[in-house]
């Protein structure tokens, strides 16, 4: 990359302040909102406008952070430090954000939801995804490692790997969703559909921004804009896609190898968790 950082200039970003900032509102407003659903207390129409000003906050620093660190190409090895702790503060807050909706989930371990409102989870597409996932963090990883040794054939190719397994994933996730909708599995057939849907099609959405990121760094890639010293973008969107991959295999293990193993559980009339 180049621009003003190869002239000694220290530039911060302030995107990844604002994106995070605008999905504290975004949360907020969408917590208010079930919270006034479930009780009666909050009106709907002042706390969806808090989460329709969150979002749209979140859409403009995104753009922002997508054409100050990606597009426009400004930053320099000297500034890689300071874009990576930025990234790394983004998934912090990301962190937070999976960790709500795992929460509510095990709170539903420990209450009771009737075996019937759990499908099979457990099919052949999950797995397919999941190793899907598992092995484009290997090839980005190999891809970065090829652009260290300065080998940018090698580098475009595992690039291009990486983003096609990245799409096939989301492929495979919409196929499951209509799977899942044809056995009469909805998002509004109860709580567990409700969280299913909501912690599953959040990380759905974090893949499909990977994949652009991905995307752009394939773009620039076949420009020849980065090299051993002009990587910064490349070990940003790397950052970014072990985090969404560790996110997924959390994911698997407790929604649904747990949810599996606890409806059948409870069937049996073992229980699960703290309801008997």
């Amino acid at each position: 990359m180049t621009g003003p950082a190869e002239a000694g200039h220290d530039h911060r970003s302030r995107w990844p302040v604002v994106a995070a900032g605008g999905a504290g509102l975004l949360y907020a407003g969408l917590a208010a909102f079930a919270l006034g659903a479930g009780t009666g207390y909050l009106p709907a129409i002042p706390t969806v406008g808090v989460a329709a000003v969150g979002a749209v906050v979140v859409a403009v620093a995104l753009f922002g952070w997508l054409d100050e660190a990606f597009l426009s190409a400004r930053v320099t090895g000297d500034g890689k430090p300071l874009y990576l702790r930025t990234m790394r503060l983004f998934l912090y807050t990301d962190v937070a954000t999976f960790a709500t909706g795992f929460v509510v989930y095990f709170y539903l371990r420990l209450a009771a939801w009737a075996p019937a409102e759990v499908p099979h989870l457990l099919s052949p597409i999950v797995a397919v995804n999941t190793l899907l996932l598992v092995a484009s963090s290997g090839t980005f990883h190999l891809a970065a490692s090829a652009l260290d040794d300065g080998n940018a054939r090698r580098f475009r190719g595992l690039m291009g790997l990486t983003l096609l397994l990245g799409v096939v994933f989301l492929g495979g996730q919409a196929f499951e969703y209509v799977e899942l909708l044809g056995e009469g599995f909805a998002p509004g057939g109860g709580a567990f559909a409700a969280v299913f849907y909501g912690l599953t099609g959040l990380h759905g959405l974090h893949v499909a921004l990977g994949a652009l990121l991905i995307g752009i760094v394939l773009f620039r890639a076949l420009r020849d804009d980065y090299g051993p010293e002009r990587d910064t973008s490349v070990e940003t969107v790397e950052l970014y896609w072990h985090f969404v991959d560790g996110v997924w295999l959390f994911l698997v293990a407790t929604v649904y190898v747990g949810a599996t193993l606890c409806a059948r559980g409870r069937a049996s009339g073992r229980g699960c968790g703290a309801a008997r």
